[in-house]
């Protein structure tokens, strides 16, 4: 297989079997002219880090500047500690992380949370532009803010240097905090995060980091004192512990090196000298450990086995040859895994490899598997016996050239793409440089590198990695059930009977499938243009292609290496009747399992070895879409899938239809063993009504699900081209990508009598209505252990006539909210760790009449004794700005907040001539075509809704928003609103101790309840990355 395109002057021509057009694109003509280097296997690599101004003031500090344009005026800066959790004392578990939430508290220049005011104020957002995470060995604090303006530069990095060393340490800065981190650590007590805690502590039994989990113990949270706290962060916050990065768009490194020298440069080192951080080590162990952990709410049924080694380092050329090879063991690996998912009666749904730097001094290989219940040792077999094959046999050639392609392929996209880096990933590159002495050599010398070491590493060299998943390598065996099946005996068995196979020798090759060459067979014959028109005002051209299918492509060189496209139509599942609509709602996934390209997943994933180019399918209520990204050279591939997905004819098979059903069957009974579903379902029963579509689905729906039914329906939303608009975005070159859009889009076959395409004003709506009165109710659920999660929804209708602007003054009114209602529930009574102000509107159908309905939602978790309370504040806080209005400082964030968003393509909603992504221009040309003032001329529509947020943005005052509160909210607040709280259900016992143990002088319920949730309550399998590491706040 070639690692590289063939070099070609001109297209290929169309015939079959030929390069094909795409072949003539210049996507590896710089990278296919890299020279090769000839280098020492062990020939060090750089220590310093390329392309940075690196060094070390006099009182220790190391600091690390680079420029770089993109985001364009934006820095991303950082302070980085090597201090976390595991030097803590049994007095200060989760101290470290309680410095981290005082930093944005108060220091000695700011107090009452003024540093995350004064960041909102330039544009900052707290949560996504400010921000820091504690883990075992280090805390990081980041910060992403514009640069545009004299002073705001050098005003960020002062603040990294307050952090530095000038936190103040309060009793009543504490108290106030206390809540936060507190509802911070309720969130942790959910399904997920005892799963994580116990695994962590199972792998580190015997080691420091086994016991300083970042977040710490309920009981140091809560009695800590302020002296403690202090004494810590004056102990370990030492400069000579720190580095400092800025990455961002400044023209002069040495200007900024400067100011890092004046807000840090004055601070002397404490008298005392540096502390020495101590090495804490991780016992290895020959023999596996094993657990089974039930877990009554989990997601499902996994298995995870760990296995354990030093950290290492890559300082030579040798080091860096190895960990291409151990890169290519995982992913020829996970070929493997996904293959079997796939095949008849498999043991697990999915299953991946991967290496993990867990902690400083230790890595592991981590492989992860979910499956049916009762299915975990048969699961656990199948993962040990893969490996162990990979031990007796390896990989053949052909497995290492797909793997060797596609890693060749990620680098070349990474070379072409190099001066289009985020500041954010180099400035992360950085911090694992200073944190991990990881080198950082250069996009450049790097892609040299692999292109001269890759093409010699052997099938035997990538093969004895898999030495590292040895069972008696420090091995670590979990099995997560929801209910116990397994018994450790169980486990011991299954390694006994592979290691004991293995011995034999007796464990076969693995067996290859067949690969077609070709992903279409026969090339189409190329349709033609029938209209075309020009936009100049957005820079895109427009064209109705002969089978009637419209295509809008934009040109733009914000990525060398990507093009994006997605195409749509109107008609999706809200057409159907309540008898059809679970089986056809299964379609994309049943048609997925089977290939809706014309081939199997695990045979298609190997056809498309070495390209950058996926393509997707989603059907919604209103419209269905596909949707890709690709590489400018894998055009033509991309093209090709989608020709496939309108041609092919799925039909299902018993095999892949039974996985499907397996899944969903797992799913349905994990979503009814987590204590959200409750919650979740009844919230859309409220807000949504009764209708089928907001329902879930249950078993009993399940059942009644006609597999031939779900693929027809499939099959028939994507057959007629003329229906369908495309939108392309990317570097695109009309000469070469016109003939492949005509060969491919233009050449899918017109449906003989096919019927009109549905009109978006004809489309059947969702039946839905919030309800006219007030709604408070608590939906009580069986928990392992007590957790809380309040919504307070608000309808939202949005006249016809004030369309154009109120569309905008919800984002705007969300915001604001959002931002108020953080300063009152977590900055002023510190009882919140995050709130969530959600707007959903998309019940409504795309009709160019009528108004539109919703609702805007305030979510937070929280202490179930205070959940009603809170919910006064927040409709407190709500009434006041309804009556009041928010003051000029918040309508000055907002519209910082909004217009730094807009600048950077952050949101869906705006868009910018100062743009620089091309999802940003392809999400904003969709929304024109798609909006109710398209009437024809797309360009005329983008200008419309640029006049109507610059209508806005100039209108924007403290009346406005006022008014506008009035006008989409219903005024008062108070008179239409549903709320319901999520909170646990006593059992038997608990209510008859509680009786027991009444009072006449009353009792109330025990503080130390652990409460909330904190982000998604959804559990997944990807549990065990080792998110417990680290916490962000």
């Amino acid at each position: 297989m070639d690692l590289l395109p063939p070099p070609t002057d001109a297209p290929a021509g169309p015939a079959s079997g030929a390069p094909g057009p795409g072949r003539g694109l210049r996507r590896g003509v710089g990278f296919r002219s890299l020279k090769l280097v000839s280098v020492s296997m062990d020939e060090a690599l750089p220590a310093d880090p390329v392309g940075a101004a690196y060094g070390r003031l006099a009182n220790g500090l190391t600091y690390y500047v680079r420029s770089n344009p993109k985001p364009r005026m934006r820095a991303a800066l950082s302070l980085a500690v090597k201090v976390g959790s595991v030097v803590e004392e049994e007095d200060e578990r989760g101290v470290a992380h309680i410095v981290e939430h005082l930093a944005f508290s108060a220091t000695s220049r700011y107090t009452n949370h003024d540093i995350v005011k004064f960041l909102e104020s330039i544009g900052a957002e707290f949560g996504a532009c400010q921000n820091a995470l504690t883990s075992s060995d280090e805390t990081i604090y980041e910060l992403l803010v514009p640069v545009d303006k004299p002073g705001l530069l050098s005003q960020a990095i002062s603040v990294l240097a307050e952090f530095s060393s000038e936190v103040r340490v309060s009793a009543e800065d504490l108290d106030k905090e206390r809540g936060a981190v507190l509802e911070e650590y309720r969130g942790g007590r959910n399904a997920a995060g005892r799963m994580q805690d116990s695994h962590w502590t199972l792998l580190f039994e015997g080691s420091k980091y086994a016991e300083r989990l970042p977040i710490g113990t309920e009981k140091v949270i809560r009695t800590v004192t302020h002296e403690t706290v202090k004494r810590f962060y004056q102990k370990w916050y030492h400069l000579s512990n720190m580095a400092v990065f800025a990455v961002g768009d400044f023209p002069d490194t040495q200007a900024v090196v400067e100011l890092i020298k004046e807000h840090f440069g004055q601070k002397a080192p404490p008298s005392l000298p540096p502390p020495i951080i101590p090495e804490f080590t991780v016992p290895s162990h020959e023999q596996p450990r094993f657990s089974c952990f039930v877990e009554s709410e989990a997601a499902g049924s996994a298995v995870v086995i760990s296995c354990k080694m030093p950290a290492g380092g890559i300082k030579t050329v040798k080091d860096y040859r190895d960990s291409l090879a151990e890169s290519m063991f995982h992913c020829a690996l996970n070929q493997r895994l996904f293959k079997i998912s796939r095949r008849k009666d498999p043991p697990y749904f999915s299953c991946s490899s991967a290496a993990d730097a867990l902690v400083r001094p230790v890595k592991a290989y981590i492989l992860t598997s979910s499956c049916r219940e009762k299915g975990t040792v048969e699961a656990l077999e199948s993962m040990l016996l893969e490996v162990a094959r990979v031990r007796l046999h390896g990989f053949s050639d052909r497995e290492i050239s797909i793997v060797r392609a596609l890693m060749m392929s990620e680098m070349e996209s990474a070379y072409l793409e190099r001066d289009q880096m985020q500041s954010t990933s180099l400035r992360d590159e950085f911090l694992q440089h200073f944190l991990r002495e990881e080198p950082v050599v250069g996009i450049e010398y790097e892609a040299q590198l692999q292109k001269t070491l890759l093409p010699h590493i052997s099938s035997a060299e990538v093969a004895k990695f898999a030495e590292n998943f040895s069972t008696a390598s420090s091995c670590v065996i979990k099995v997560v059930e929801p209910r116990a099946h397994a018994s450790l005996e169980d486990l011991k068995a299954v390694v006994l009977k592979v290691n004991t196979l293995e011995k034999e020798k007796t464990i076969p090759p693995w067996d290859e499938e067949q690969i077609p060459e070709e992903i279409v067979a026969q090339t189409p014959e190329p349709g033609n243009i029938v209209d075309k028109v020009e936009h100049p005002g957005i820079g895109a051209t427009e064209m109705v292609l002969s089978n009637g299918m419209r295509v809008c492509y934009k040109c733009t060189d914000f990525l060398d290496d990507q093009v994006v496209f997605t195409g749509f139509a109107y008609g999706g599942l809200s057409e159907l009747s309540e008898a059809e609509y679970t089986s056809c709602s299964m379609g994309s996934t049943i048609a997925g399992e089977i290939g809706t390209f014309g081939y199997r997943p695990s045979v298609l994933m190997d056809m498309l070895a070495g390209k950058r180019a996926e393509v997707g399918t989603k059907v919604g209520a209103y419209m269905r879409t596909f949707s890709g990204d690709c590489s400018p050279s894998d055009l033509e591939t991309a093209l090709q899938l989608v020709y496939q997905l309108f041609t092919t004819n799925v039909e299902p098979r018993e095999e892949e239809v039974k996985i499907v059903m397996q899944m969903a069957e797992e799913a349905i009974y994990a979503q009814e063993r987590d204590p959200y579903t409750a919650f979740a379902n009844r919230v859309r029963e409220i807000n949504y009504g009764n209708s089928y579509f907001f329902k879930p689905i249950r078993i009993s729906d399940l059942k009644k699900v006609d597999p031939i039914r779900a693929c027809e329906y499939f099959n028939n939303c994507f057959k007629d081209p003329s229906a369908f608009t495309v939108v392309i975005v990317g570097k695109i070159d009309p000469a070469i990508s016109l003939p492949l859009i005509l060969q491919y889009l233009g050449g899918i076959p017109r449906v003989q009598d096919a019927v009109q395409p549905l009109s978006r004003d004809d489309l059947r709506g969702l039946p839905f209505k919030f309800p006219a009165t007030i709604i408070r109710e608590v939906v009580r659920s069986p928990m392992v252990e007590a957790q809380c999660f309040v919504q307070l929804a608000f309808p939202v209708v949005l006249k016809n006539t004030m369309m154009t602007e109120d569309i905008h003054y919800v984002g705007f009114l969300s915001k604001l909210l959002e931002t108020r209602i953080m300063q009152v529930l977590r900055f002023k009574y510190g009882q919140i760790y995050s709130v969530n102000v959600a707007v959903f509107l998309g019940g409504n159908k795309p009709s160019r009449t009528g108004d539109v309905r919703g609702d805007i939602s305030v979510n937070f978790s929280c202490d179930p004794d205070i959940s009603s309370k809170l919910v006064d504040f927040v409709l407190e806080e709500i009434s006041y700005l309804q009556a009041e209005g928010p003051s000029e400082e918040d309508v000055s964030t907002i519209l910082e907040i909004e217009q730094r968003a807009h600048e950077n393509g952050l949101q869906a909603l705006f868009t910018s001539e100062k743009s620089q992504e091309n999802y940003f221009w392809l999400d904003r040309i969709l929304r024109s075509y798609q909006s109710r003032l398209f009437s024809g001329d797309i360009g005329s529509t983008f200008q419309f809704q640029e006049e109507g947020r610059a209508k806005v943005r100039e209108a924007l005052t403290p009346q406005t928003m006022q008014s506008a509160l009035q006008r989409v909210l219903p005024f008062p607040c108070r008179n239409q609103y549903t709320v319901v709280i999520l909170m646990p259900k006593s059992s038997c016992w608990a209510s008859m101790k509680s009786l027991l143990s009444w009072s006449p002088s009353g009792v109330s319920r025990d503080a130390k309840i652990l409460a909330g949730v904190a982000g998604a309550l959804v559990l997944a399998v990807s549990l065990w990355r080792y998110s417990r590491s680290a916490l962000r706040s």
